[in-house]
């Protein structure tokens, strides 16, 4: 595969993440998965479990991939980038306005298919999480 082939298999998950595309065709059946409060998965019935969770949180989500950073080194892509978007309870959040938003994503792509995905974010998109953080508690 190419730097760009690879690169388009992770802007195609972004893209269907946002507008609730089928993203497990995109993962090789035995794929690794993390995703913080989540915990480490592999394989499609797991990966599956998740995304079909994560629409119990997320009513909407947008990642901004224009202004998104991307890192290729032969199988290895790193995309770090921001998101804005709605909780299921109507709480809006956008990168650089509340603490939620910025996200980096660790793809090993081979073959075409995502073979393992680590995602770095703080899953806490509706900012309910803030009373054990003092840093948090000075924003008002």
């Amino acid at each position: 595969m190419t730097d760009e082939q690879r690169r388009s298999v992770a802007q195609e998950f972004l893209l269907r993440v946002d507008t609730g595309g089928d993203v497990l065709e995109l993962f090789a059946e035995d794929a690794l998965f993390q995703f913080p409060k989540f915990g480490m998965v592999r394989g499609h019935a797991d990966i599956g479990r998740f995304f079909a969770g994560l629409g119990s949180v997320v009513a909407s989500i947008q990642h901004d991939l224009a202004h998104a950073n991307f890192i290729i080194q032969e199988e290895l892509v790193v995309v770090e980038g921001t998101s804005d978007g709605t909780t299921v309870d109507g709480v809006e959040w956008r990168a650089g306005v509340t603490h939620a938003g910025p996200w980096c994503d660790v793809f090993d792509i081979r073959d075409h298919k995502i073979q393992r995905l680590f995602v770095y974010l703080d899953p806490d998109y509706a900012s309910a999480d803030t009373a054990r953080y003092p840093w948090l508690k000075s924003r008002g």
